[in-house]
């Protein structure tokens, strides 16, 4: 038996492979197959666009797969969310679809929208929320470079967004947050059901999981007499409990801790004042809690 993966194309596909890496299996990809070949012999890999994973997840296609929470909405897939994934092509956090108008229009909130026209890929969740705001406008779907749009050829555009940066290089401003996404491990509704692949889904989830959680992290270990125990502790962030433990030698302990990998140069420094030796930092791939 084998269970059927989607891998994301495009935008998160490297992302995404490099999230599986980390979790421990090894895919690799080749320019002129859709089919990435992956060293767990129970796993059987296809790359689909993240906007048509979910259709294809819940008609069986695939068992499962990776894609925006955005594409679910967007598709209204009747999908089991196995896990959040919050990672994303450019920061490891969600991404927004907002809406956004030209900084010299008129436009300011989602009222101002009624009877405009509106670009977007996210067409079927547009329509629902100005449904929900009561406005009626023309929703446009957008084939690709949707912020150059207006104001020729749309009033506004619902795009999605990690840090603005685009929209504001078009002369862009944001109105409103449309919805929030973030990826999502989703699976067949039937596939779920069944044992033996809910069983590997709950394996993959749980090592997914623990690569994200590590992400950022780095893992440092230490050396320090017991008398000065105390003061390199203290030099260590506030709520961090390392694992202490005995050497050979009864007046040496050994420290491990796991902290973020922004603080460490500035740690390293005054561990090494307070009187630790052989200092070991290294890189972590899982941390499964």
């Amino acid at each position: 038996m084998k269970l059927k993966i989607g891998i994301p194309k495009g935008s998160l596909e490297t992302a995404t492979i490099d999230l599986f890496r980390r979790a421990g299996f090894n895919i690799s990809v080749s320019t002129r197959s859709y089919f990435p070949a992956i060293d767990d012999p129970e796993i059987e890999c296809m790359l689909i666009r993240a906007q048509e994973m979910a259709r294809y997840v819940e008609d069986g296609i695939l068992d499962a797969g990776l894609t925006g929470h955005d594409w679910v909405l967007e598709n209204d897939a009747k999908v089991e969310t196995v896990a959040d994934l919050i990672y994303a092509k450019q920061s490891f956090g969600k991404v927004r679809w907002v809406l956004a108008a030209p900084e010299s229009s008129d436009i300011h909130s989602v009222k101002d929208l009624q009877g405009k026209i509106i670009a977007t890929e996210l067409v079927g969740a547009t329509r629902r929320y100005l449904e929900r705001h009561g406005v009626t406008a023309k929703v446009e779907f957008s084939w690709g470079a949707t912020e150059v749009k207006p104001p020729v050829l749309a009033d506004a555009i619902v795009e999605v967004t990690e840090t603005g940066s685009s929209l504001r290089a078009n002369k862009l401003k944001i109105v409103d947050t449309v919805l929030e996404s973030n990826t999502q491990l989703i699976a067949n509704i039937d596939s779920w059901k069944d044992a033996w692949k809910r069983r590997k889904l709950e394996d993959i989830r749980m090592l997914l999981e623990g690569a994200i959680n590590a992400l950022g992290k780095v893992g440092l270990m230490l050396n320090v007499r017991k008398a000065d125990l105390a003061t390199v502790l203290s030099a260590l962030p506030a709520l961090k409990k390392p694992t202490i433990s005995h050497l050979s030698d009864d007046e040496w302990l050994a420290v491990n801790t796991i902290l973020d990998e922004t603080t460490v140069r500035a740690i390293i420094p005054r561990l090494k004042e307070a009187g630790a030796q052989g200092i070991v930092e290294y890189p972590l791939n899982k941390i499964v809690m």
